[in-house]
C-alpha cells in the first residue's frame, strides 16, 4: 500500500503540478497587476474590524473569524513538522520554494477567497455556503461540474485528522511517555491508542457545535499559539545569531545546487518545496475558501484582501521560524523526523522545558487544525451525498482520529498529499476560468473604497 502511495504522489506531483500552482500563482500576481500585495495595509483595516458593521449582510463569521479559521486550518504540523519533513527530504533549498510558493501564493488566495464569495450557493437544506465547488457550480457551465466533485473527493479525505494526529501523538509519547516510562521506543502502540482515545473524546465534544464553536475555539487559541512559538523561536535564532546569515546561505545555495537533497536533482528539492509549501498555507488548494466563503460580507474583494494575508503569516512567518530553529541549531542532520526534529531543536536551547513548551503548542495548534479540517470535510460530503452523509461522515471523521494516532508517518503524509494534489487541480482550473472576474470586481472595488 505504501508503494502504492509513493507511485500516486510522485505522478500526481510531477512537473505539470508544479506549473499550475506555481505557474498559476504567478499569473495572478501579474493579472491582478499586484493588487493584493499594494493592499496590504488595507487587509489589515478589514481584519481589524473596520467593515464588521456591514449592513445586510449573508454570511455567518466575521472577516477575523474567518482568517483566523483558515489559519487554524493551515497553521499547525504543517508548519512544525512539514517544514521538518520538507528539509529531511529536499534539504534546507526546499524551503526557498516554499518561500516562493507562499509568495505567488498571496495572489492565489485573493483570487480564491474572492470568488468562494461571489460565487456563494445554496446547499442541500438551503443554507448558504462558499467553497471551490460552488464556485464551479455557481461560476461555470454544467459540464465543469465533474471538478466540483473531484474537489470534494479529495477534500473528504485530505481533511481527514491523520497527519495532525499522528504528530501530535508523537510528540506526546517522545516528550512525556517514553522518558516517563509509560511506553517502550520500539513498543508504543497501547499508548499511542489511548491518546488516541481521549482525543477522540475531546474533538468529538467541541465538533458538535459546528463552525460557531470552531470559530469561538479558534479565534482564542490559535494567536495565543502563534504569537507564543514566534516568541520562542526569536529566542531561539538570538541566542544563535552567528548562524543565521550562514544558514540563509545554505537555504539558498541548497535551492539551486541540492546536493543534499533526496536524489540530489534541482527538480526533485522544487517539488518538494511547492508539495510542503501547499501542505503549508493551501493556497491553490482550495479548502481555506471553505472558510472564507462564510464570512459576513458582501464584497467578495473585500475578504480576498483578508485571505491574502494568511501566505505571509503561514508560511514567510511561522514556517521560515521552524526552519530557521531545525537549521541553526543543527536538528537537520540528527536522525530525528517530523515534529521530533523540531522538538529536538527547541530542547537544545531551551534544556528541559523546551519540548514541553513546543509540546502544548503542538497539542492546541494541531487540534485547532483538525476541527477546521472537520467542517472542511463536512461541507464537501454534504455537497456529494447530502445531509444524512453529512452525519456519517462526522462519525468516520471522528473515528479516524484513533487511526491517525497508531498509524505510519510515511504513509500519512504520502495519503494527505495526494489528496491535496486531487483538490488542487480543479481549484486552479476554476479560478484561472474565473479570474476576469476578479479582476474586473476589483477595479471596482478600489474605485469604490480606495
Amino acid at each position: 500500500m505504501e508503494d502504492i502511495l509513493v507511485t500516486l504522489v510522485n505522478f500526481a506531483w510531477g512537473l505539470p503540478m508544479v506549473l499550475l500552482l506555481v505557474g498559476g500563482g504567478a499569473y495572478f500576481v501579474i493579472h491582478s497587476r499586484l493588487a493584493p500585495y499594494k493592499r496590504l495595509a488595507h487587509a489589515i483595516s478589514i481584519i481589524s474590524g473596520k467593515y464588521d458593521n456591514e449592513k445586510n449582510t449573508k454570511g455567518d463569521i466575521s472577516h477575523f473569524q474567518a482568517l483566523i479559521v483558515a489559519l487554524s486550518g493551515t497553521l499547525g504540523l504543517g508548519n512544525i513538522a512539514g517544514v521538518a519533513v520538507a528539509i529531511t527530504m529536499g534539504g534546507p533549498g526546499a524551503i526557498f520554494w516554499m518561500w516562493l510558493t507562499a509568495i505567488v501564493g498571496i495572489a492565489t488566495k485573493f483570487y480564491t477567497a474572492s470568488l468562494a464569495v461571489m460565487y456563494r450557493g445554496e446547499d442541500r437544506s438551503g443554507k448558504l455556503q462558499g467553497g471551490p465547488m460552488y464556485v464551479i457550480r455557481e461560476g461555470l457551465d454544467k459540464k465543469w461540474l465533474p471538478l466540483a466533485w473531484l474537489f470534494c473527493i479529495g477534500c473528504i479525505f485530505g481533511a481527514l485528522p491523520l497527519f495532525q494526529i499522528n504528530q501530535l501523538v508523537q510528540i506526546l509519547r517522545d516528550v512525556i511517555a517514553i522518558p516517563y516510562g509509560l511506553a517502550e521506543t520500539d513498543n508504543h502502540f497501547t499508548f499511542d491508542l489511548l491518546v488516541g482515545l481521549a482525543l477522540f473524546m475531546m474533538i468529538s465534544w467541541i465538533v458538535m457545535g459546528k463552525l460557531t464553536r470552531i470559530a469561538a475555539v479558534a479565534t482564542k487559541v490559535v494567536p495565543i499559539m502563534v504569537i507564543g512559538y514566534f516568541i520562542m523561536t526569536l529566542v531561539l535564532l538570538v541566542m544563535n545569531y552567528h548562524k543565521i546569515p550562514e544558514t540563509f546561505m545554505l537555504i539558498f545555495s541548497g535551492a539551486f545546487n541540492p546536493g543534499s537533497a533526496a536524489g540530489g536533482l534541482i527538480g526533485t528539492v522544487i517539488i518538494i518545496g511547492v508539495q510542503r509549501g501547499a501542505f503549508s498555507n493551501e493556497a491553490g488548494i482550495g479548502t481555506e475558501s471553505l472558510a472564507h466563503g462564510a464570512a459576513k460580507t458582501n464584497e467578495p474583494i473585500r475578504e480576498g484582501f483578508v485571505a491574502s494575508f494568511g501566505p505571509i503569516v503561514d508560511t514567510l512567518i511561522v514556517c521560515t521560524c521552524t526552519a530557521l530553529a531545525v537549521l541553526v541549531t543543527g536538528a537537520w542532520q540528527t536522525d530525528h523526523q517530523g515534529v521530533g526534529m523540531t522538538v529536538y531543536a527547541f530542547e537544545q536551547t531551551f534544556p528541559n522545558v523546551g519540548s514541553y513548551l513546543l509540546m502544548v503548542m503542538v497539542f492546541f495548534l494541531s487540534t485547532s487544525t483538525v476541527l477546521t479540517f472537520w467542517y472542511y470535510g463536512s461541507k464537501c460530503s454534504e455537497f456529494l451525498f447530502g445531509k444524512t452523509f453529512e452525519k456519517v461522515y462526522k462519525q468516520f471523521y471522528l473515528i479516524l482520529i484513533i487511526v491517525g494516532a497508531v498509524a505510519s508517518l510515511s504513509m500519512v503524509i504520502n495519503f494527505i498529499t495526494f489528496m491535496y494534489a486531487l483538490m488542487a487541480i480543479p481549484t486552479m482550473i476554476s479560478t484561472l476560468l474565473l479570474s476576469s472576474k476578479v479582476r474586473k470586481a476589483t477595479q471596482k472595488y478600489i474605485k469604490d473604497y480606495l
